[in-house]
């Protein structure tokens, strides 16, 4: 039976997705420093073609994994840096940002806008300059 987005969608609202299904939130892995240096130890000693990939698979790792730790264990902390939680900002906080940012945006276009009268202004006054040349030259022309 092939379900199109459709029915799934409707599927979901229809509660039929509990919310217990284990894919719905997915639970981050957390490896002890003592598993990171067996497996670090165990990889390293890996000579059989296609044994460390082997060993990826059974362990469900990655090898960014293995480069992360052995970059840890080589300054000494093999332990991941902790997580940083950022603050909640509150509602004025967040509309305060909003505010600087659209003000650094408009000060930015104001700048551009200000050059560009600025560039308008000099062609203007070079093409009055011109085309008073050209008029003192042909006045000059005619007898």
């Amino acid at each position: 039976m092939t379900m199109t987005n459709a029915s799934l969608v409707a599927r979901a609202q229809n509660g039929k997705v509990r919310d217990d299904d284990p894919a719905a939130k997915p639970a981050r892995r957390r490896f002890s420093t003592e598993y990171k240096r067996k497996i670090l130890e165990e990889y390293q000693n890996q000579t059989d073609p296609g044994a460390k990939g082997a060993l990826l698979r059974r362990e469900g790792l990655y090898s960014s994994q293995i480069v992360e730790w052995r970059r840890a264990q080589e300054v000494g902390d093999i332990s991941p840096p902790a997580p940083t939680h950022r603050k909640k900002r509150t509602a004025s906080e967040r509309e305060l940002e909003r505010l600087r940012k659209r003000n650094a945006r408009l000060e930015i276009q104001l700048a551009n806008h200000k050059q560009a009268l600025e560039i308008q202004g000099k062609a203007s006054e070079l093409l009055a300059r011109l085309l008073a040349e050209s008029a003192d030259t042909e006045t000059e022309q005619q007898p």
